[in-house]
């Protein structure tokens, strides 16, 4: 199944669910008027939900509406809880080589998160306003899952049955701002501004073979201002969802709702270019003794959309955001 949230003026959006081509959508209320009410009665409203979307699908929906993907806030506006790991370890093994960084302990065996804002998602077109571009502005493309309610302590293979959705993500980074958010110990908080979403939400079948041992094996193919940035490939990815939900639910349960990121998409091979303009930067500076690639400026645009291996089009839709200027921002 396939799902987005509407605006309507509420905090939470009008859920809809939307053709496996996203080209239509129907509303039913009266099953889940939201998303978030959907994930937490999940086993009760599934199979009408699903009646639903099959009949979407065949083109037999009375109520059925053209779907706008710019009329889409984040599929989830806010959540009870949001964690994003950094799960590519390519990632973090460039940061260390470029700044000559001690390796994190157990980097290779215990996943790296921090628990981000949750309160005010951005939706696929949104303007991101920001008050400075000193503060090095960075995009960062990833995927994630949107879960049911986890016990705490619950295995990998029992946090991975709990995954609900999968969604795509733009976890928008101030560069300048981290590192002395992270050597306070307390972790980030002014460099992680609110996260964006692609506009639709899919169960993991939907991905069909890109979705395979808890990874999204499907390419994120990533432009800034126009211009091809990267398009790295999910499965490199080397802590699975189950492992990193485990990991989250070590010492707590995690609330319906909750969305685990998966961090910066990042793949060893050169070729396949880069999710984010820091890792850009690092290799920079690896290569050449110094980066010569600047963060992002007012005005400037990027576009993220996964696509499957034969480079059709994926099931999320296009994430495409302009930066403004804090009290500037259209959206």
């Amino acid at each position: 199944m396939k799902f987005a949230t509407l605006r309507d003026g509420s905090l939470d959006g009008r859920l809809i669910v939307v053709s496996r081509d996203l080209r239509q959508a129907v509303a039913l209320p009266a099953v889940a008027p939201t998303l978030h009410d959907a994930i937490r009665r999940w086993e009760a409203v599934a199979p009408a939900l699903g009646a639903a979307y099959d009949a979407l699908n065949r083109g037999r929906q009375p109520d059925a509406f053209a779907f706008d993907p710019r009329a889409c806030a984040a599929p989830l506006p806010r959540s009870p809880q949001w964690c994003d790991a950094s799960a590519f370890l390519n990632h973090g093994r460039l940061m260390e080589r470029a700044f000559n960084t001690p390796p994190i302990p157990q980097f290779d065996t215990v996943p790296v998160m921090y628990q981000g804002a949750s309160d005010d998602f951005l939706g696929p077109h949104d303007d991101m306003p920001l008050p400075s571009e000193a503060d090095g502005i960075d995009f960062e493309g990833e995927f994630g899952v949107v879960l049911g309610a986890v016990p705490m302590g619950a295995t990998p293979a029992q946090a991975l049955d709990c995954v609900r959705l999968v969604v795509q993500i733009n976890d928008w980074s101030l560069r300048a701002l981290g590192p002395h958010e992270m050597k306070t110990g307390f972790g980030f908080l002014q460099a992680k501004p609110s996260t964006s979403f692609a506009p639709v939400a899919v169960t993991p079948d939907e991905l069909g073979a890109g979705w395979r041992d808890g990874r999204v094996a499907l390419r994120l193919h990533v432009q800034w201002n126009g211009e091809r940035f990267g398009e790295p490939h999910g499965s490199e990815m080397n802590f699975s969802f189950g492992e990193l939900v485990a990991h989250a639910a070590r010492t707590r349960r995690l609330t319906a709702g909750t969305i685990v990121g998966s961090g910066t998409v990042s793949n060893v091979a050169r070729s396949a270019g880069s999710a984010c303009i820091a890792e850009r930067r690092v290799i920079e500076i690896i290569d050449a003794g110094a980066a010569s690639t600047g963060f992002m400026r007012f005005g400037d645009t990027v576009r993220m959309q996964a696509r499957f291996d034969d480079g059709s089009e994926g099931p999320f839709g296009t994430i495409e955001q302009r930066v403004v200027r804090a009290g500037a921002a259209s959206s």
